[in-house]
């Protein structure tokens, strides 16, 4: 079989696809899977050994353009794909796959994609709360049960191409790395204060460790607020690589921590993929939707009434699902994680604190 998927337009959704990659080369070791996807996400696919290649989808997040999708698809026409599967739920995203003619065009009803899609499925969305399950089971025909183990990502880091970036930033292997990831796309909803953030980085600090702030360009400012409340003579021990990577060099330089402290972001997906010991901060949304997908994590919210909101801004003005949360509970969750592989769910979590 030879798939082309339709990918998503985050880094976290693209990871969590990779879900459905593998179930894919389980079912058929010899399938060949390309995956169509913006440009940013090809360091993305080069690190998940089921993708034979990435294509880039030259259009941005939004962008119609009939012209262009319609100009790609016939250009697939040559590669003779057996089947298509269309994670994103919009009509757009349908598009290139009809006009590659695709004989088998798969993905869950979204837009009014009657026609363009021949395997459209309705989404029971209570049958697979969990977005992996939603891509997991286009794999499958339509309303067979799901496997009860499911397959999670697994992300190769590049060696050579990790080495390199510790020799360009300057970071040295004698002490244990905390990374810290304290953007979020999504909206300030999701981001835990810069000072609990930097609590936890003096208590490492003074514990020997050194730490790694990771986030786009525009989270850099947030990133130098946080490194301010760092005490003066461990000042030297916290590099602000936010903007100042690129996304290879930030999954490769990720599976070098020792520990990670995240929002629920896309960073936070793939340090989960990378097997790193993972203390994730929710606030505005749910892990019961997007959790990290590895074993050694701990999940970390306050569960207040009204949370999740699932908004991008606090509706309420006072962001108290995110401010309340303490530092002293992600330190305590990092020394619980330490040197550990532990496999704690969301009730766990939530009786613990």
């Amino acid at each position: 079989m030879k798939y082309l998927i339709i990918g998503p337009s985050w880094v976290g959704d693209m990871v969590m696809a990779q879900t459905l990659f593998i179930t894919l080369k389980q079912q058929d070791p010899e399938a060949i899977i390309d995956v169509l996807a913006p440009a940013w996400s090809a360091p993305l696919l080069e690190r998940m050994p089921e993708v034979r290649k990435g294509l880039d989808m030259p259009l941005g997040h939004g962008k119609l353009d009939l012209g262009t999708r319609r100009q790609l698809g016939k250009s697939l026409i040559s590669e003779q794909y057996d089947q298509a599967m269309v994670l994103p739920n919009s009509l757009k995203s349908s598009l290139v796959p009809f006009w590659a003619k695709i004989p088998k065009r798969t993905g869950w009803r979204g837009e009014m994609r009657y026609g363009l899609l021949n395997d459209l499925r309705p989404l029971d969305k209570e049958r697979y709360p969990l977005m992996v399950e939603r891509f997991i089971a286009l794999a499958f025909p339509k309303g067979q049960a799901l496997p009860e183990e499911l397959p999670r990502p697994h992300m190769e880091a590049n060696i050579e191409n990790r080495d390199a970036a510790r020799s360009r930033f300057q970071l040295t292997s004698d002490k244990p790395v905390l990374a810290l990831c304290p953007g979020a796309e999504f909206g300030p909803a999701k981001k835990w204060p810069e000072k609990h953030y930097a609590a936890v980085a003096q208590k490492k600090l003074e514990e020997g460790w050194q730490v790694w702030l990771f986030g786009s360009e525009k989270d850099r400012p947030g990133n130098e607020t946080l490194a301010g409340f760092i005490s003066d003579e461990h000042k030297s021990s916290v590099h602000n690589l936010a903007g100042q990577t690129s996304l290879a060099e930030a999954i490769d330089l990720l599976s070098c921590a020792d520990a990670v402290v995240s929002n629920d972001s896309g960073l936070m997906h793939i340090a989960a993929a990378l097997g790193r010991n993972l203390a994730v901060i929710y606030g505005s949304t749910s892990p019961g939707f997007t959790p990290p997908l590895n074993d050694n994590h701990k999940i970390l919210r306050l569960g207040l009434d009204c949370s999740p909101c699932f908004k991008r801004e606090c509706p309420l003005g006072h962001l108290n699902c995110l401010n309340d949360l303490k530092p002293e509970l992600a330190i305590n969750a990092l020394d619980k994680l330490d040197g550990k592989l532990i496999d704690i769910n969301t009730d766990e979590a939530l009786n613990e604190q």
